[in-house]
């Protein structure tokens, strides 16, 4: 494993979009390393409720937990049941709900997570280890339109049919259970466009990481919470790291601030109504790292930050 320190994406921005207030309660739905947890915390006097379906998260934070003396409470689960486990603790409104998406840099670095081509290791996956899917399970498994068409659309891969046919010929043969063995497959259907172009098997690995993890569904799930659990005045920020995440956050963002109607099945169903509270944009378009960041942290290159602020109750 790495012992590079994971370093929390745009952390400066996240405090100043959700606004830590002394006696608020905030939700960390991607605790990972707990670096914004750590950050609002330290910000004002409130309490953090850090969500994460990692268990070895939950675990490494007890030092933390006794940092910040009743002030941090855990949660193993994911962020889309975000109602579910705040019913749990007996909380019914909080103050602010911060997700940085997608995988953490500690998990990538774990060869045995399988999240990376980068290390050789098994083809899992899973952000949850103790159960689900893996991403063998699904390159074994899946029916070749299946798959094609899975690459093709979290991945934004234009070759997925010439990988997934790649993928069952070759696993006709013998098993592919590394991610070693997956990327050469794929880096022999995709051709490097440049000498600084990213890895042919990129798209790939992340079609099937965001598969395995339902990390689409769980984003939708999420924002379709926020008028429920929010407090008035209480805010939504998100960091997101690729266009698929961002599209669905834009969207569904400009649909609860009432300025385009929701006109999409696929999209989370927050459209204002009569019955649905109101929200504002906290800034019109996408923040983005500072050049200072992205120099210091080539992670944050891809963040985008957008941010609502629930408004008033409806009538």
């Amino acid at each position: 494993m790495s012992e590079a320190p994971h370093i929390p994406v745009m952390l400066n921005e996240v405090v100043e979009h959700l606004a830590p207030r002394d006696g608020g309660v905030y939700v960390d739905g991607t605790f990972g390393a707990g670096g914004y947890s750590r950050a609002i915390l330290e910000k004002a006097n409130c309490k953090v409720v850090g969500i994460d379906r990692d268990m070895s998260a939950i675990e490494a934070a007890n030092d933390m937990i006794n940092e910040f003396d009743g002030r941090l409470i855990l949660v193993h689960g994911t962020f889309g049941d975000v109602r579910a486990h705040l019913n749990a603790l007996g909380i019914e409104r909080i103050d602010g709900f911060v997700l940085d998406i997608g995988v953490s840099s500690m998990q990538i670095d774990q060869a045995e997570r399988g999240f990376s081509f980068r290390f050789d290791g098994p083809l899992d996956m899973r952000m949850d280890m103790s159960s689900g899917q893996t991403a063998q399970d699904i390159v074994m498994r899946m029916e070749e339109e299946d798959l094609a068409n899975l690459i093709y659309k979290y991945g934004e891969e234009r070759l997925s049919r010439r990988i997934a046919r790649a993928i069952v010929k070759v696993r006709g043969e013998a098993p592919i259970e590394t991610t070693e063995q997956l990327a050469d497959i794929v880096r022999g259907c995709v051709p490097r466009s440049g000498k600084n172009a990213i890895d042919p098997a990129t798209r790939t690995f992340q079609a099937l990481r965001i598969a395995v993890n339902d990390e689409l569904g769980q984003l939708e799930q999420a924002i379709e919470s926020a008028p429920d659990i929010l407090s008035e005045d209480g805010r939504l920020v998100i960091v997101t790291f690729h266009s698929l995440e961002d599209r669905i956050v834009k969207k569904a963002f400009q649909a609860l601030a009432g300025k385009t109607p929701q006109t999409s099945r696929h999209l989370p169903q927050v459209a204002p109504s009569q019955d649905v509270p109101s929200f504002g944009l906290l800034s019109r378009k996408a923040v983005f790292p500072t050049d200072k960041e992205t120099q210091t942290n080539p992670r944050a290159r891809s963040a985008k930050l957008r941010s609502l602020i629930k408004l008033k109750e409806a009538a």
